[in-house]
């Protein structure tokens, strides 16, 4: 039979964000599947929007034995800690080790993780287990559309594949196509060319969205030019708030000959470079962007949903700005309702008060980002929950979630979800565990910038992004860049990166 040893290991590093990832974070998944280790592994990874769960699935159906070692992710932050990383890469290269005779191994990784020890958590992951394994052995990955990709990442790796979706639905479904990848290798038992391409400028995650162009376009052709002489071509636009010399966007092709790869690669290389243009659009101040939907809100029969981008917990932010919040108060928004906010000691305050009791609270606001602080007001609690729920959308795709102790504020005509854990808001269900029924609402704001299309577009009259501080910024060339490989373009259009000329001051 078969043997596959599998893993995953997942981060997206932000590291101008205010809060490191830890281990507790992992165990927690703040978003994702609590840790797991071992045959757990395989009961976790199942019948949800994960990678690992769309190979596992995969695998079954080919009748692999499949050899599981970790699995865990946890919420976009600063840097992974020395601890967190080693602890968890140890677990992962000692089960590979252990697995006795193998055939293929195969992880589920991020590809934009950064430690405090390391620029490139993924490269380092690769070359330890390719250590391991040998040269010869299949070691095939799935990655994140987001992912910053490395030529350390290429050299080790028979193969990286990355999401096509963003919001990403297709996680599980790019652990199935890396696990056809996986037996094409197996079945020919030879390797694939390679061909990588990094681009020549930093896309904001706001206009990487592929319901959108001009990336729907890209990936369409992307998928019309796989065949037999390239069974997988990637393009990955990147995490654009990682300091060190590859983060950026990439395109990465997997061809029977050299030159079948580095055609592919060029030709959508080419495509993405010919679009610079298009990676852009409108972003509205806090109270520019809720006037507006509180007038397009007269006349609409669907909620107004507004991204808060700048605080996406997806993206490194801590959840808990109070920017848009302040602005919906201050315009005298009716029928809104604002997610999440993290702020445990809240939480805790509610559920203190309990149910239809007046709180005085100073929410949110404890991250230190500039022009933000602590909201200082008084609130009714609406509703209390322990935070355990299903978000059953498309792309938490029926994951078990814990927020913690949970409760719906209200302040005026205005509804807050605050929480004790943090992830971001891509599920009408993390409005509905509180008793706030999303449809209903003729505003919603939303801490996330992307993925909550996935299941609120279908709600939305109209949907706009707003830029409250927060520490993911909507333009990218505001974020203070120390360690960009020169030339890079900050932004599409923009100044191009010089080592000794950082991009705006840190002082």
């Amino acid at each position: 039979m078969t043997r596959i040893a599998v893993g995953g290991f997942l981060h997206e590093t932000n590291t101008f964000a205010p809060t490191k990832a830890t281990y507790d974070d992992f165990v927690h998944g703040g978003g994702w599947p609590g840790m797991a280790m071992g045959t757990d592994v395989l009961k976790t990874m199942r019948n949800i929007n994960v990678g690992l769960a769309g190979f596992v699935e995969a695998a079954e159906a080919e009748g692999w034995e499949m050899v599981p070692t970790i699995s865990c992710g946890a919420s976009p932050s600063a840097h992974v800690t020395e601890d967190a990383y080693e602890r968890i890469v140890k677990v992962m290269i000692d089960g590979i080790k252990a697995a006795g005779p193998l055939d293929a191994v195969y992880l589920d990784l991020h590809g934009a993780m950064v430690t405090e020890h390391l620029d490139d958590g993924e490269g380092e992951i690769l070359a330890r287990v390719r250590q391991a394994i040998g040269k010869d052995l299949p070691l095939v990955v799935s990655l994140d559309l987001h992912a910053n990709v490395t030529p350390e990442m290429i050299e080790h790796a028979d193969a990286l594949i990355a999401y096509r979706t963003y919001p990403h639905v297709d996680m599980a479904e790019t652990g199935r196509a890396a696990a056809r990848h996986l037996a094409l290798l197996l079945k020919t038992k030879q390797k694939f060319a390679k061909a990588f391409r990094q681009l020549p400028f930093l896309i904001a995650i706001s206009w990487q969205c592929t319901n959108d162009q001009p990336t729907r376009d890209i990936y369409q052709k992307l998928a019309a030019l796989e065949s037999g002489a390239v069974p997988t071509l990637s393009f990955a636009p990147g995490f654009p708030a990682a300091d060190f010399a590859h983060c950026g966007p990439s395109v990465f092709a997997y061809g029977a000959t050299q030159a079948d790869a580095d055609a592919a690669a060029d030709t959508i290389a080419a495509l993405i470079e010919s679009h610079e243009d298009d990676f852009d659009g409108r972003i509205y101040a806090p109270d520019e962007g809720v006037r507006h939907a509180m007038e397009l809100a007269k006349t609409a029969t669907k909620p107004i949903v507004i991204a808060d981008t700048q605080d996406n917990p997806g993206a490194g932010g801590d959840s808990d700005t109070t920017g848009m919040l302040r602005a919906l108060v201050r315009n005298n928004a009716r029928r809104a309702a604002t997610g999440v906010i993290y702020d445990p000691a809240a939480a805790k305050a509610a559920h203190a008060a309990g149910v239809g009791a007046t709180v005085t609270l100073a929410l949110g606001g404890k991250s230190g980002i500039p022009g933000d602080a602590p909201y200082k007001e008084t609130f009714i609690v609406e509703t209390l929950s322990d935070g355990q729920f299903v978000a059953p959308g498309p792309y938490y795709g029926g994951r078990d979630m814990d927020m913690g102790p949970s409760a719906c504020l209200r302040i005026g005509d205005v509804r807050v979800v605050v929480s004790s854990h943090k992830a971001q808001l891509a599920d009408q269900s993390m409005y509905r565990y509180v008793g706030i029924e999303p449809t209903e609402q003729a505003i919603l704001v939303n801490k996330s910038s992307v993925h909550f299309r996935a299941d609120f577009e279908p709600i939305a009259e109209k949907l706009l992004i707003c830029a409250a501080p927060g520490a993911m910024p909507a333009d990218t060339a505001t974020l203070p860049w120390t360690r960009l490989r020169p030339g890079i373009r900050i932004r599409p259009n923009g100044p191009a990166f010089a080592p000794d000329n950082k991009s705006r001051s840190t002082g």
